[in-house]
């Protein structure tokens, strides 16, 4: 039964705006833990539960009103200095957030909440009431284990779970998680495996926005008590009313001018085709191709959005990872309000997240470790966004440890992803690139919790759907630098249209470097395959009639050389007819292999616009 039958509308709505609401407070947290005496940030922040309570009040969530109500207490009294902010009391409040945002998950399934845990509430109280906080709250969120710099004694197998440390590891890790330690790494209360566990799985929960689809073990309780928060693609934008009014007056405009040219169609069909009639068609046309242009980039700035309302979810992850692993992170953001289109920002999330836990988990050493380098206790972790031209640039850099090219290119061929004769030839870029290879880890390089590079092919895999490009650089004992080259949309894509037969085929152009003609005297055969020398660089020629399965009817006379990541090859096809910025419709019913999609040419015809990737992959696999 629906516990919010005929209210799904409201629901919704309270939703949207308190997941919002939820995550600018945790992004003042973050801020009032570096100001603890800053009024204004205790104002904001009371205000915020002040308003999360009031709509869960009206949707009778009844156990999210306790919490945001005691939450919101404390801050009166904070704001009010009739409390002082500590770290304990910090991690109590991260703690309630942490719950605010579990109850958030059971309402989107339609489910009433559950209760906060008992040692939430008590310690709550007891900050209002005064009294010395408990011990097992603070830890809920994994924020106080153990503290930096300090390690946890490991335990031995078999143990209960309350260690001799006096944390009680498996509460914390399915706190953390949902999932239960013993199901993860057995009865160990070693809390080096810990932390590896915490490090794999914290940051692909809820609370940094994937979906309870997308996590096995995770169960659905009756009053929504086991479902975490999450965070599904809304189907809804908000636009400034501004974007809408120049909308409204381009469509009007165009309107006017569709009248016109009827009127001169009329005129035409008439035999009315003396010269000033003939000049005012051309002009009324070239003012609706002026228009069409506006009213197409209009509509597009009201799919932008910026994209601070991303990155603002990071700093809880970077803080809550490196105080479990014993650092100490500060993750600044630069460029949130760079806007990009509100799809790309939602299918950004993954990667990012795997990205910033990289940097935090792999990409910057613990304290002793910086010290004995000469280097600040705290590492810094910058996540910035700017656009350039036609593209967003994303970037991720710390001041860690750094990568060795060497080390990379000797592990990738002792894993055997490459050979030793490819690997003489890659240069310092090349080689760090070798992490972006599936399978590709270097666990033993650093510690038993290591591991960048360790599901960077998915990263990869996930920025190359959205058209975009992943370079790294790194120097080692100074730091990393990951850069993520996106298009500003993916609702008009620029492509190169080629012919086969009589059939078009659309490339995006954003992977292609040069047109070249080809001739049966340039090709040459290497182990059976057809290559090309271009500028002294050999390139396999791959037939796009053989990639889609058709006959091939006459030797191909144009090769498209193309860059998809890390290999370039040559496309050939029978020619190609000029290149144009078309909207891409999605085939849902029915999608052949190797096509991403669908779009009509200006001259009428269906082109089918290729899925690169998809295509490289049967390649890959003979």
């Amino acid at each position: 039964m629906n516990d919010f039958a005929g209210m799904e509308e409201l629901l919704s709505d309270f939703l949207m705006e308190a997941g919002e609401m939820l995550s600018d407070v945790d992004s003042k947290l973050m801020d009032l833990e570096k100001r603890p005496d800053d009024s204004k940030l205790l104002n904001e922040i009371f205000r915020g539960f002040h308003t999360i309570k009031g709509g869960a009040g009206f949707l009778n969530a009844s156990e999210l009103v306790t919490l945001c109500h005691l939450t919101e207490n404390l801050f009166d009294k904070l704001r009010n200095r009739e409390l002082t902010l500590s770290a304990e009391l910090m991690d109590v409040i991260f703690a309630a957030t942490a719950e605010v945002r579990r109850m958030f998950g059971a309402l989107q399934q339609s489910l009433q909440p559950a209760a906060a845990p008992a040692e939430i509430l008590e310690n709550l109280k007891s900050a209002l009431d005064g009294r010395k906080l408990g011990g097992k709250a603070q830890k809920a969120e994994g924020a106080h284990i153990p503290a930096p710099g300090a390690t946890a004694p490991a335990a031995q197998p078999g143990s209960s779970a309350q260690a001799p440390d006096g944390i009680d590891w498996n509460a914390l890790y399915t706190a953390l998680t949902g999932t239960d330690i013993v199901a993860k790494v057995g009865a160990t209360r070693d809390p080096e495996k810990i932390a590896e566990a915490i490090s794999e799985e914290k940051s692909t929960k809820e609370a940094f926005g994937r979906r309870t689809a997308d996590v096995p073990g995770t169960t659905v309780g009756r009053r929504g008590g086991d479902v975490p928060a999450q965070e599904a693609k809304e189907s809804t934008i908000r636009v400034d009313t501004d974007r809408l009014d120049q909308v409204l007056n381009l469509s009007g405009e165009i309107g006017l001018t569709k009248n016109r040219l009827t009127h001169l169609r009329s005129d035409l069909l008439q035999g009315h085709n003396e010269a000033n009639t003939l000049s005012e068609l051309d002009q009324s046309v070239t003012q609706l191709d002026m228009l069409v242009v506006n009213l197409q980039n209009a509509v597009m700035k009201t799919r932008m959005q910026p994209i601070g309302r991303l990155f603002k979810k990071y700093p809880r992850l970077a803080r809550d990872l490196a105080r479990s692993l014993g650092k100490d992170v500060e993750l600044v953001l630069i460029g949130e309000e760079t806007e990009m289109d509100k799809t790309m920002i939602e299918d950004l999330n993954d990667p990012l997240v795997h990205l910033v836990r990289n940097a935090v988990d792999h990409g910057v050493e613990t304290i002793e470790k910086r010290i004995a380098a000469g280097k600040p206790e705290k590492s810094i972790v910058e996540l910035s966004a700017r656009q350039e031209g036609d593209h967003i640039l994303i970037t991720i850099k710390d001041d860690g440890r750094g990568m060795r090219p060497d080390v990379i290119r000797n592990k990738a061929v002792e894993k055997g992803l490459i050979t030793n004769e490819v690997a003489n030839t890659l240069d310092e870029n090349q080689c760090l690139e070798l992490i972006l290879l599936p399978g590709f880890s270097t666990k033993e390089e650093i510690s038993s919790v290591s591991g960048r590079g360790v599901g960077m092919d998915v990263v990869k895999t996930n920025i190359q759907k959205l058209n975009g490009v992943i370079s790294i650089q790194s120097e080692p004992d100074r730091g990393t630098l990951i850069t993520i080259s996106l298009p500003l949309t993916l609702a008009i894509l620029p492509v190169l249209i080629l012919r086969l037969g009589d059939q078009s085929f659309a490339v995006p152009l954003s992977m292609v470097r040069e047109i070249l003609s080809i001739t049966p005297d340039q090709l040459q055969q290497v182990s059976g395959r057809a290559t090309m020398v271009v500028r002294g660089e050999v390139l396999p020629v791959l037939p796009l009639a053989q990639l889609i399965g058709w006959e091939q009817g006459v030797v191909p006379e144009v090769g498209v050389l193309m860059q998809f990541g890390s290999n370039s090859f040559i496309l050939s096809a029978d020619g190609f007819a000029g290149h144009d910025d078309v909207v891409i419709k999605s085939l849902d019913t029915f999608r052949p292999k190797g096509v991403a999609g669908v779009t009509m040419s200006s001259e009428g015809d269906i082109v089918l616009i290729l899925d690169i990737k998809e295509l490289l992959s049967d390649v890959r696999g003979h």
